[in-house]
């Protein structure tokens, strides 16, 4: 992290605090985030049942600290372990996923008690000196940001498992109806920077750094697919067909798509407390997004947390994976957008005579200041996603609507690095990962408005349909 990024991250003339105020001050916001996210699960509930797509919440909020004791405390500082045998716990890199329900670990209370004295020596070194170095910026900042994902890996853990809905005091639960926002932007192409630059807070090594791209005119919807347009998809039978769907997608239909949860759900949640409709279908007999279950009458309805609500049809459609947004694509002779596409419909403005693209790049689609209620939904305000056509103020320049926040949106790019990339520190961020998952952009209603902004990359594997992820379409 170079010097420009100190001073535009923290400018200790503003109010009067210090950079180390600053970072304190986050370090115990995004700690308390998490600690709200689970206050209100059982023991059963922080354990959870063995999925592939899921950590037990009792490990993961333990790793949150582990991680930032590791890089804060132990290698920046030079600290003793606050935990023995913490690292055969809690490092994610060499715990097997699998065997996280069976390690031994501290209980609710002991675990709380190391979340906190990782939280207090952290804040009390970061204190010692009122302008911490760039290293230490970095690494407490990476903490933060580590910490802030992994929270939102926590909500849509509670979906996936069926959980009530987190309860947040910050949430307004505000969800501003404005229908639909069909049609699609004209984006004349050109070359422009792909990535992010040096003088950008904190940049994460898979988004270094910007190099030039040539993307030819496109045109690309200005705004996601919603709930009708998909369930138009499968009132045809969309799913049954062969031709829409990839070798790679119709294995996925075929095999019952992701891992089956019916077992686990009769095991962990009494009779009572079972969710109305199962969150997957059946090995072989996909035929609708996985949260979704259709009534007697016809009327399709989706589950939300423990709720099942009628379908609303302005809503993007969301929960749906790189394979099923691939098939409707086909179905609608459409494609999704590359990453390069995708970034340069966010953050490219048009030339003065309205062709070609200027050589400013926005750091989000509407400009440079940061995300705001009416720009973006974002930080778990509205607790869910908003209708498609809302949030006018946070347009790119070229009228794509929501490309920040509500959900993110698979592209058609595998995610690889960019030229030159050299890893960070934590080296399992990213390189691991290259060739086999997809990318997203434009995070969704459970981001931290911190994290997020137009180069950010998020990348899943193409069978995850329990993260926050729905898509839109280019024209082909």
């Amino acid at each position: 992290m170079n010097r420009t990024v100190q001073d535009r991250q923290f400018d200790s003339s503003v109010g009067g605090t210090s950079p180390a105020s600053e970072l304190a001050d986050l370090l115990r916001e995004a700690r308390s985030r998490t600690l709200d996210l689970v206050a209100d699960l059982s023991d059963g509930q922080m354990i959870g049942p063995r999925l592939a797509i899921v950590n037990p919440p009792i490990w993961e909020i333990g790793h949150v600290a582990w991680f930032q004791e590791f890089w804060v405390l132990r290698h920046l500082r030079k600290q003793r372990p606050l935990l023995e045998g913490a690292d055969a716990l809690y490092n994610s890199t060499d715990v097997v996923h699998e065997t996280r329900w069976d390690l031994r670990l501290p209980n609710r209370h002991k675990t709380l008690e190391y979340m906190g004295a990782v939280l207090d020596r952290a804040i009390h070194l970061l204190q010692s000196s009122d302008n911490p170095v760039e290293e230490e910026i970095f690494f407490h900042l990476f903490s933060i940001f580590h910490e802030d994902m992994h929270d939102e890996a926590i909500t849509y853990t509670r979906q996936t498992l069926g959980y009530p809905p987190p309860k947040l005091s910050a949430a307004t639960a505000r969800r501003p109806g404005a229908g639909a926002f069909p049609g699609d932007a004209e984006i004349p192409g050109g070359t422009f920077m792909l990535g992010a630059t040096p003088d950008f807070p904190f940049v994460f090594d898979n988004e270094k750094w910007a190099h030039p791209v040539h993307v030819k005119p496109f045109r690309i919807a200005r705004a996601p697919v919603t709930n009708a347009e998909f369930a138009a998809f499968v009132e045809d039978g969309g799913y049954l067909k062969r031709k829409f769907w990839s070798d790679e997608g119709w294995l996925w239909l075929e095999s019952g798509g992701a891992p089956k949860l019916e077992q686990s759900f009769a095991k962990f949640f009494g009779k009572e407390s079972k969710p109305k409709t199962e969150p997957l279908s059946s090995p072989g007999k996909i035929d609708h997004p996985v949260y979704w279950e259709r009534e007697s009458g016809g009327r399709w309805l989706q589950r939300l947390f423990d709720t099942c609500v009628p379908l609303s049809e302005h809503l993007p459609v969301i929960h749906v994976n790189w394979y099923e947004a691939e098939a409707f694509c086909n179905w609608a002779g459409r494609r999704l957008p590359t990453e390069a596409e995708w970034e340069m419909a966010a953050s490219c403005e048009p030339g003065a005579d309205g062709r070609g693209i200027t050589e400013r790049k926005r750091i989000f689609p509407w400009g440079d200041e940061p995300p705001a209620p009416d720009r973006a939904n974002l930080d778990w305000s509205a607790m869910g996603c908003v209708e498609v056509g809302a949030l006018p103020d946070g347009d790119s320049a070229f009228g794509c609507r929501q490309m920040i926040g509500n959900l993110w949106e698979w592209t058609a790019s595998d995610f690889q690095p960019y030229p030159g990339f050299v890893m960070d520190p934590y080296k399992e961020y990213s390189q691991p990962w290259f060739g086999t998952h997809k990318v997203l952009r434009g995070g969704c209603w459970a981001t931290r408005s911190r994290l997020i902004r137009n180069t950010w990359r998020n990348f899943y594997t193409p069978d995850r349909s329990d993260v926050w992820a729905g898509f839109r379409t280019c024209a082909r």
